[in-house]
């Protein structure tokens, strides 16, 4: 149980994070409440001094909160400006960074913790101060005797969200500025694909099951769009309750369209369709959870940016090779065979179909191979990938890097005429040319 709550806790996680607007509306809502509580708190103790008699403490207070007023009313107008401003240059940023590398960077953007932090405090700032206006009362020197709040917290903490404002602000400008960074994106595209990796849910089948004819299936009935993930937990469940084994048709990042296939049933009739409703999430777009193929299509999809002849850059090129063999390098370890979920008892409920090793390094290496036959860094590189996993590979994984590398000695061949060029471009060097 503790395992389908963890795959249900980071499916809930990978969801808020793709979510943008969760955290300022929480954070709007938190200023809210925030402000209610400290008027409160300030209408008490200016009840407390008046029982007390300690009119010249409270004299004092009334004059330091009408200090802050002035504060206050510079920040609630400014703000918003501010605002509007520092996302409007971030804004710009992205659309540079995406077009420089590939539109798929936004999502790095969206889904940045740093981000959604600065634009929630940034607008509850401005919100809690344009309620703490509301909490002065008027006049110039209101008299201590008759005054029934003054809003000493309040202005407190008006004053400590405007300093966390600028310290968050030097933070993000920082973290937007590593977005137009070549280096920095490619990084966090590595990681979040190792760390998809290692979390794919089930386990690896080390012998297939026996063919088993389908007995029904079950079609997509909702909106088209790319198949983001599953509920792993909810259709084991509904298989056990029937007795039948599913097997998951399209691939995670499949495409689908109403009325295509999703589920094979074996062994009997298929669960009734409110037990699988639900149970295939679709988005406008692919996503790392569940998708490890993504962070490759990812680095292809620069690399190929960087070779056109539009761009000409093959040193970023170079720099996603690196990571793909980072990435393949992990990979080539793993059985990369049908992962099998299983019901309490041990029996096999859901079998899902997972991309091969063969299938892999025709993502990370075939276009790419297409387009490098004319940059001799890139090809370098390229033989100097296949070397290095010639290395860890072993049996049948060794034939895709075989071919690959005899393909591509062929590209430069053909495309090569003077053969001191073809003798160059056909050194492996992991460094590319130095």
């Amino acid at each position: 149980m503790s395992g389908k709550s963890g795959r249900a806790g980071r499916q809930l996680r990978e969801r808020l994070r793709d979510t943008f607007r969760l955290a300022p509306a929480a954070g709007l809502v938190g200023s809210f409440v925030l402000w209610w509580v400290l008027s409160e708190l300030d209408t008490t103790i200016v009840a407390h001094l008046q029982e007390e008699g300690s009119y010249a403490e409270l004299k004092d207070l009334l004059a330091f909160t009408g200090d802050a007023r002035t504060v206050v009313t510079t920040v609630s107008a400014a703000m918003m400006t501010f605002i509007g401003v520092v996302f409007s240059i971030s804004l710009v940023a992205v659309q540079m960074a995406s077009g420089q590398l590939t539109p798929r960077v936004v999502r790095i953007f969206v889904r940045s913790r740093i981000s959604k932090l600065t634009l929630t405090v940034f607008l509850a700032t401005f919100a809690f101060s344009l309620l703490v206006l509301t909490s002065y009362e008027g006049g110039t020197d209101p008299d201590p005797r008759r005054v029934t709040s003054a809003p000493l917290l309040q202005s407190l903490l008006t004053l400590g969200l405007v300093g966390l404002s600028l310290l968050l602000f030097v933070a993000y400008v920082s973290s937007t500025l590593r977005l137009m960074q070549v280096g920095p994106v490619l990084d966090h595209i590595a990681r979040e694909s190792l760390r998809a990796m290692e979390q794919q849910p089930g386990e690896r089948a080390e012998a297939a099951l026996p063919p088993m004819p389908g007995t029904a299936h079950v079609e997509h009935r909702g909106r088209a769009g790319v198949l983001r993930s599953v509920r792993v937990a909810r259709l084991v469940r509904a298989a056990e309750r029937q007795g039948v084994v599913l097997r998951l048709v399209p691939r995670i990042g499949d495409f689908l369209v109403p009325g295509t296939p999703v589920l094979t049933v074996h062994g009997g009739a298929a669960p009734p369709p409110r037990a699988l409703s639900r149970t295939a999430l679709v988005g406008v777009e692919r996503t790392l959870h569940q998708d490890p193929a993504f962070g490759l299509r990812q680095l292809s999809d620069i690399a190929l940016r960087a070779l056109s002849p539009s761009v000409n850059d093959p040193t970023t090129a170079v720099q996603c090779l690196d990571r793909l063999v980072q990435l393949l390098s992990v990979a080539v370890r793993l059985p990369l065979t049908p992962l099998h979920h299983r019901d309490r008892r041990g029996d096999v409920r859901l079998v899902q179909e997972v991309p091969g090793w063969t299938d892999l390094v025709d993502l990370a290496f075939e276009e790419i191979r297409w387009c490098a036959a004319r940059s001799p860094q890139v090809t370098r590189r390229l033989l100097a990938a296949f070397d290095d996993l010639l290395l860890l590979a072993a049996g049948e994984r060794r034939t895709p890097l075989l071919r690959h590398r005899a393909l591509l000695v062929e590209a430069v061949e053909r495309t090569v005429p003077e053969a001191a060029g073809r003798a160059f471009a056909l050194r492996p060097d992991r460094q590319g040319i130095g």
